[in-house]
């Protein structure tokens, strides 16, 4: 789960130089938004926090992340409306979605829309590292 104390798998430099492209964090919650970015940059990702999927969108990072995670249930704008305005846009960026909250209905809502994973919240660290690592991949 994760929580303070988090070692990544694997630090070594070429680990590191492979992880430098930019993971964005969309959470209203301030305490998941910096566990997440505190985790991702100690696996050697660039890791930018945004509080909302409007505060991600006004950015000058949406055209430089590599990666989306972010909340379904957030005020305003959810985490399905951001993904329905990427789409719309057709900005093609990886996303995990991370929830509290999730349903079967709205968990398949997301992977038909393009969702790369659907993560129920506590999860494992290492589940959403290597979530990360194999949505860069492709």
């Amino acid at each position: 789960m994760i929580a303070g104390g988090i070692v990544p798998a694997d630090t070594s430099p070429m680990t590191m130089q492979a992880n430098s492209r930019s993971i964005a964090v969309v959470d209203d919650d301030e305490l998941m938004r910096g566990a997440l970015r505190g985790l991702l940059e100690l696996a050697g990702f660039k890791a930018r926090a945004f509080a909302s999927a409007e505060e991600f969108l006004d950015s000058n990072e949406l055209h430089h992340v590599s990666c989306l995670i972010a909340d379904i249930r957030m005020p305003g704008m959810s985490g399905l409306d951001l993904q329905a305005r990427l789409n719309a846009d057709e900005i093609r960026i990886p996303i995990i979605f991370i929830t509290a909250h999730g349903d079967e209905r709205v968990r398949m809502q997301a992977l038909r829309s393009g969702a790369v994973e659907f993560l129920a919240k506590p999860f494992d660290s290492e589940v959403l590292l290597e979530t990360v690592r194999a949505a860069l991949a492709h």
